[in-house]
């Protein structure tokens, strides 16, 4: 007997596993494949904004998170050159959609509070897809083992090395020429940080440490390596030797941050994005296809939207395939082939509406993040003195401004 599934999802990260919650929430089952033997909790956190919270909120989850990680009441930049203070910047400052909301949250709590949430089976784990075709109205999705999966939708949430997207006919992201190490401290007692993001500029060189609660801080550090520093991200111990000369004049506290960091809680990675020009003239969906999350938008991460963005895909991705997979259509109909013919008609509306709604948002993202990596990478005087006297004092009002969105909720008021 045939087993066809309703949707699969490639990729068992935030933007996969937001759908397939979401799609859960409408009652609609779904499959999702992950390479990987287990979920990919690696030891760092990620800042989420208001728009992430109101995504998180859409799938009730927000306040679990909530409990576990504090809220950073501002921002504060200085010069790693000087060591002096350049701007301040609260987060309590109301939006146009409602109260700020900045929280920096461990990776692993966010995607086990998603899988949890997910009937037992959803993720299938080692499932790691090779190709794609089509089969009439389903795609055959092959896996690495020999198993072909049949499915009426398939959404890419496979990062940035997509086979999804690769499909839809997406390049390949072009690498930034940098590279970002984060890494997450734990103490065993309380670190005594101050509930703000302190954020370091200089000579192309950017550093960052906020605190997730009580006992761990994330940082950052992103630099544009040279062919044989790029050797070091193989190397946590040499990696953590490179890195804290660099620093420049920052706090001893930061400093300190990272030398308690232990060596298998680095992660050090190439930073890609994708040039909007392509999802401006590319397929977002086709058919019964379509990609979310890096999959879908890689970016700098200089504004700290990338994983925001992606459970933004979640909800509204869940939101219209559950329009288009529950419309409650009473005309007669003839015949199975009649009724599949139909099915597809509103899954690729769906999926169209999905991809028209998120193109421009994903678009202003990967320019806006692009724009602030540039300004941070120009050196010489004159660039410098611009960048510390004007730049700096607005970019915490323009990552304010771009977390003021609200993607909706699960179901079209």
């Amino acid at each position: 007997m045939e087993v066809v599934e309703d949707v699969v999802i490639v990729g068992a990260g935030i933007s996969g596993l937001t759908t397939s919650l979401g799609l859960h929430r409408l009652g609609i089952r779904s499959l999702v494949l992950e390479s990987f033997d287990s979920l990919r909790i690696t030891g760092f956190g990620l800042s989420l904004w208001t728009n992430a919270w109101r995504a998180l909120d859409a799938i009730g989850i927000g306040d679990c998170l909530r409990q576990q990680h504090v809220t950073l009441l501002g921002s504060v930049l200085f010069s790693r050159i000087s060591g002096l203070q350049m701007s301040e910047r609260s987060y309590r400052d109301k939006g146009k959609q409602g109260d700020q909301e900045v929280r920096c949250v461990k990776r692993n709590l966010l995607l086990e509070a998603l899988a949890s949430e997910l009937p037992s089976g959803t993720i299938r784990f080692s499932s790691k897809v090779v190709s794609i075709e089509e089969s009439g109205y389903l795609k055959l999705v092959h896996l690495a083992d020999g198993t072909i999966l049949k499915a009426k939708v398939l959404v890419g949430c496979d990062g940035v090395n997509s086979v999804v997207a690769k499909w839809l006919g997406f390049k390949k992201p072009v690498f930034s020429e940098r590279s970002v190490v984060r890494g997450c401290a734990n103490f065993k007692s309380s670190h005594g940080f101050e509930p703000i993001t302190m954020q370091h500029f200089g000579n192309g060189v950017r550093s960052g440490a906020a605190p997730c609660d009580d006992k761990s801080v994330y940082w950052f550090f992103g630099w544009s390596p040279s062919s044989q520093e790029k050797e070091l991200e193989k190397n946590p111990a040499q990696l953590k030797k490179y890195i804290l000369p660099k620093l420049g004049k920052v706090q001893d506290e930061i400093r300190a941050v990272i030398e308690n960091t232990e060596l298998d809680a680095f992660v050090s990675s190439p930073v890609r994005y994708r040039h909007p020009w392509e999802l401006l003239w590319g397929n977002i969906s086709k058919g019964g296809v379509c990609v979310a999350g890096d999959a879908l938008h890689p970016m700098t991460p200089d504004i700290g939207q990338g994983g925001c963005a992606a459970l933004e895909d979640g909800v509204v991705l869940a939101r219209c395939l559950g329009e288009a997979l529950l419309k409650n259509w009473r005309q007669e109909i003839r015949d199975k082939d009649e009724e599949r013919k139909e099915e597809c008609k509103r899954i690729e509306m769906g999926l169209r509406n999905y991809a028209s709604e998120r193109k421009w948002r994903s678009i202003d993202l990967i320019i806006t993040s692009y724009v602030f990596y540039l300004i941070q990478e120009i050196d010489g005087k004159i660039i410098s003195f611009l960048r510390n006297k004007f730049f700096s004092p607005i970019l915490p009002w323009l990552l304010l401004k771009k977390a003021d969105f609200d993607c909706g909720k699960l179901k079209s008021p």
